[in-house]
């Protein structure tokens, strides 16, 4: 606001915010605290729609709504888990700022770099996401050939990595 403007009155019920003494993010002892179940229950929907749509005859109606429900549960697992692993990976970084510069898949290779997934998984991560921005608005027959054959990997992968979280989860409130 420039100087000598007036300033905007303050609504009645404002309280000033101190700043944070530590990391927003971290816990009681710098620790960081994932919850999830979130995750969780995205990955057993992902589960149940892939299984659904595997049995479902492609020109039934109920083929296109499993399609849309597997595009959607795909979506959401998948940013779930860049997500909390983000989270996970504070720790390892001076600041939230420098995790803040990564994009997607660095989340990954820094993972990996750090022993939580092996090379390959960080590799078949970068793979999803590549393939979900690739078929981000195809709802069709392009979803349908790309992303449903890499969809039991990928359930078996975000299982994975839901374990890993879950450890290190278990082992900051130890």
């Amino acid at each position: 606001m420039p100087s000598g403007a007036p300033s905007r009155p303050k609504p009645r019920n404002w309280i000033p915010r101190s700043k944070p003494t530590c990391n927003p993010w971290a816990s009681e002892g710098g620790t960081v605290s994932i919850s999830t179940e979130y995750l969780e229950r995205c990955i057993t929907s992902l589960e149940t729609g892939v299984e659904l749509i595997t049995q479902a005859d492609p020109s039934d109606k109920l083929y296109d709504v499993y399609r849309s429900a597997v595009i959607k549960e795909f979506e959401l697992t998948l940013e779930q888990s860049g997500k909390l692993l983000r989270r996970a990976l504070l720790p390892y970084f001076s600041s939230k700022k420098k995790l803040d510069e990564l994009i997607f898949v660095e989340y990954f290779k820094h993972a990996a770099n750090h022993g939580m997934i092996d090379v390959g998984t960080a590799e078949r991560w970068a793979l999803y996401r590549k393939n979900r921005n690739s078929t981000a608005h195809d709802y069709g027959l392009q979803f349908v050939e790309q992303t449903l054959p890499l969809l039991p990997g990928f359930v078996q992968d975000a299982r994975a990595l839901l374990a890993v979280l879950q450890r290190i989860d278990d082992d900051t409130l130890a």
